[in-house]
């Protein structure tokens, strides 16, 4: 199979690869970049342990391709810290110990971290809307949503 050469960033970080045109997104992150917290749960875009951020948009990267990403600015749940220091969500994740397994946490800080970058004060209602292609299956949501909401309570004093 004849394979593509893409470039792309990733976390701050011109990156390029190649890739078979089959191959998606999830695949090339974890295969080819060595970025393996984004995780596969389902494959089909129903579990959001895979979320990444493509161009600021929310996305599923087991439902896209990585040729896809050629000239995008991809997000993975490597590149929220900012160097050895945590970001607010993953502070307030461990404060409430908001994760078990870990299979879903990834893709929910990813997510939840979009959610507060578009709407810096979401109800209780928003971010279980904007969670709820999230999926958890051993912490159950009560601890997520408040590590959610009270990053969002600290950024937005902190600002």
């Amino acid at each position: 199979m004849k394979t593509i050469h893409v470039t792309t960033t990733v976390n701050g970080d011109t990156v390029e690869y190649l890739c078979d045109p089959r191959e998606t997104m999830l695949d090339v992150l974890r295969d080819r970049l060595n970025l393996t917290g984004a995780k596969e749960g389902c494959g089909t875009g129903d579990c959001g342990a895979c979320s990444v951020t493509v161009d600021d948009r929310l996305v599923c990267s087991c439902l896209m391709l990585g040729v896809e990403a050629e000239g995008k600015t991809i997000t993975t749940v490597e590149g929220i810290a900012d160097g050895e220091n945590l970001h607010p969500l993953q502070k307030k994740f461990i404060e409430y110990a908001a994760l078990q397994c870990g299979i879903c946490t990834p893709g929910i800080l990813v997510a939840a971290k979009s959610l507060l970058e578009k709407n810096p004060d979401p109800t209780e209602s928003e971010v279980r809307y904007w969670l709820a292609g999230n999926l958890c299956r051993c912490t159950g949501y009560d601890k997520i949503i408040r590590a959610v909401m009270d990053t969002a309570a600290d950024m937005r004093e902190a600002s």
